[in-house]
């Protein structure tokens, strides 16, 4: 089988959720020549458990490639073992900020990978679990999805995963989104009523400065947050019931100047990636 049938059949693979059989097809594809399939199978090597196994492939991607070059200079600076510690700020909507979660060059790498593939985001219906564009949120979003989960990104996850307690493989794809001047989340709830797996948890990330506008703001006490670059904020969806927490209604105020980046990840109650579940859940 030539690369690109290779490359196909890892790809449908994978649409199927059956990521052990991508993974080592995209292997094969790239040790036929695609490079496409080289990068492919080192992120899911890294993101599913051999995390030496990826970087080993990095490292040899990396001597030709500028982005993996990138990736792997980048993961050297990263200090994979810190202490996590953050502030509780309120209890109802409960609330901890993280200072410099991630750093200055985490956060410029992020804005870069992604600058690419934004597209204008979308919402979940809560009636049909479909996503749809809706003028409730005004932004352009780029979601790393498993084949996209390279190393570096894998790595900031699972600094999510340890900042909120959580197992790594809790988190859907993190989201890269991006407000221009009139750019806003109206109110909302991140929990999605009907979610056999809630999203009991959400992270933002702010990656840059400089712009006007932009707080968050949790409806219930007024309370408005907007960090620095690097800054996160991790705040609860989800009662231990799994009910809906009413007080974390919350909205993305407009931009009123400049250009405002986060990074999102939304933190289910239990692992989350089948096929299955994405399908089910509209996402």
């Amino acid at each position: 089988m030539n690369a690109d049938a290779l490359f196909e059949e890892a790809a449908a693979a994978l649409r199927a959720g059956r990521v052990a059989e991508a993974r080592d097809l995209f292997g094969q594809a790239g040790a036929a020549g695609r490079h496409d399939a080289a990068v492919i199978h080192c992120n899911l090597t890294a993101s599913t458990g051999d995390w030496a196994g990826g970087i080993r492939l990095l490292a040899g991607l990396a001597r030709t490639d500028r982005r993996c070059r990138r990736q792997f200079e980048l993961i050297r600076t990263m200090d994979l073992s810190a202490t996590l510690r953050g502030e509780v700020v309120s209890e109802a909507p409960h609330l901890t900020l993280f200072r410099g979660l991630f750093t200055a060059g985490e956060c410029r790498y992020l804005i870069d990978a992604a600058a690419a593939m934004l597209v204008p985001s979308v919402v979940v219906d809560p009636a049909t679990g479909a996503q749809r564009p809706d003028p409730v949120r005004r932004s352009d979003s780029a979601g790393l999805t498993l084949p996209l989960e390279n190393p570096a990104v894998h790595a900031l996850n699972r600094r999510i995963a340890a900042a909120s307690g959580t197992n790594w493989a809790q988190g859907e794809p993190l989201q890269v989104l991006r407000y221009r001047p009139g750019g806003e989340y109206k109110p909302h709830f991140d929990a999605i009523p009907g979610f056999a797996n809630q999203r009991i948890l959400t992270m933002i990330v702010w990656l840059n400065e400089g712009y006007e506008g932009g707080e968050t703001r949790f409806m219930k006490t007024g309370a408005r947050l907007k960090g620095r670059t690097g800054d996160a904020l991790l705040f609860r969806n989800a009662l231990p019931d799994g009910r809906r927490d009413e007080a974390s209604g919350h909205a993305g105020l407009p931009v009123t100047k400049g250009e405002k980046l986060i990074a999102s990840r939304w933190l289910r109650a239990r692992p989350y990636g089948s096929a299955q579940e994405a399908a089910a859940d509209g996402v």
